[in-house]
């Protein structure tokens, strides 16, 4: 622009009413602290990054330009998490993003206020984080993956295979998964009517991983659990020596050579969740917004991996599957 018409421009300005040239001033810089349970380094958890600030972009904050970004990743380790949670709320955010239940527990503890949204997340309702889905009551809301009904599900995929499995380990870390003890009823439940028995199988660290490998002659189902996300290369070698089946929570277990998944897409979650954040800067109270479930489930199923175990997947569920691999 000349000089002549920037000046025109201020002059102009002037002359406008107070309210006017008040509505050109520049928003204020807000500040979102974004807490998740995978690794800095970890594909899933950049590619969830990479799809919460495009979003955020469409709805109109930019990262540096009227919302600060700040990160931090625990790798599944709940210590970890719980220091960054304590970091981010020094920080002084304007708002919270928790993926995955640690993170949500850690940043409750701590922001009595601050609002929180959450994704990635199992029965926020069993878990005490709201008071009802349609309801939430609080500083905190968010979106779903999965619920106990849903380990059922998993549980009747390994049944349907043959040869049939008749015992099966149900795996998860304590620390990480605590949503386990409301999953684990409607666990036993489904295996009594479906003629099975199921095994908890706690692990917590690479040793407790590794002792997989010997759970020979049995099936494999593996809670969602950020740690074993976080460990998936040590369970899935472990899962590959015990020559065993296995279900997991995430495709992301399939692609990397796991033999099946019913899952939910945790990066529309993510997205989804840009637009709740969108609405809480802009003045919605979380108590208002109600907690919301998945719309979709996928279920992926590694035939390679199939053949390598002597598994033969039923034609009705690899008609019904959403992604096979070949």
């Amino acid at each position: 622009m000349k000089r002549r018409e920037v000046l025109a421009f201020l002059g102009g300005a002037a002359l406008l009413p107070l309210p006017a040239v008040a509505q050109t001033a520049p928003a204020a810089m807000r500040r979102l602290g974004v807490l998740s349970v995978t690794a800095a380094d970890d594909a899933i958890g950049q590619m969830r990054a990479t799809i919460l600030v495009d979003a955020l972009a469409t709805l109109g904050w930019k990262d540096q330009d009227n919302l600060r970004i700040d990160w931090r990743s625990g790798g599944g380790d709940r210590a970890l998490i719980a220091r960054q949670a304590g970091e981010l709320l020094a920080l002084n955010p304007d708002i919270l993003l928790a993926i995955g239940t640690p993170s949500v527990e850690e940043l409750r503890k701590r922001a009595a206020a601050t609002p929180i949204v959450f994704a990635v997340v199992t029965d926020p309702v069993g878990q005490g984080f709201v008071k009802a889905l349609s309801h939430p009551g609080g500083n905190i809301t968010g979106f779903t993956d999965y619920d106990g009904p849903m380990a059922g599900k998993w549980l009747e995929m390994l049944t349907q295979i043959t040869p049939k499995v008749s015992r099966i380990a149900v795996v998860y870390n304590p620390s990480t998964a605590p949503f386990a003890g409301l999953m684990l009823p409607a666990i036993e439940q489904a295996a009594r009517s479906l003629g099975v028995s199921v095994d908890p199988v706690p692990v917590h660290d690479a040793a407790s991983i590794a002792a997989l490998a010997a759970r020979k002659g049995e099936g494999l189902l593996v809670l969602p659990d950020f740690f074993t996300l976080a460990n998936r290369a040590r369970l899935q070698a472990a899962v590959a020596e015990a020559r065993i089946p296995a279900v997991y929570w995430s495709r992301t277990f399939v692609d990397e050579g796991g033999l099946m998944s019913y899952s939910t897409d945790s990066a529309e979650q993510v997205r989804r969740a840009a637009a709740y954040i969108d609405r809480i800067l802009k003045g919605a109270r979380p108590a208002d917004l109600p907690v919301q479930n998945p719309t979709k489930f996928e279920l992926a199923i590694n035939l390679r991996t199939a053949r390598t175990l002597g598994v033969t997947i039923p034609p009705a569920m690899l008609a019904i599957a959403d992604e096979v691999i070949e």
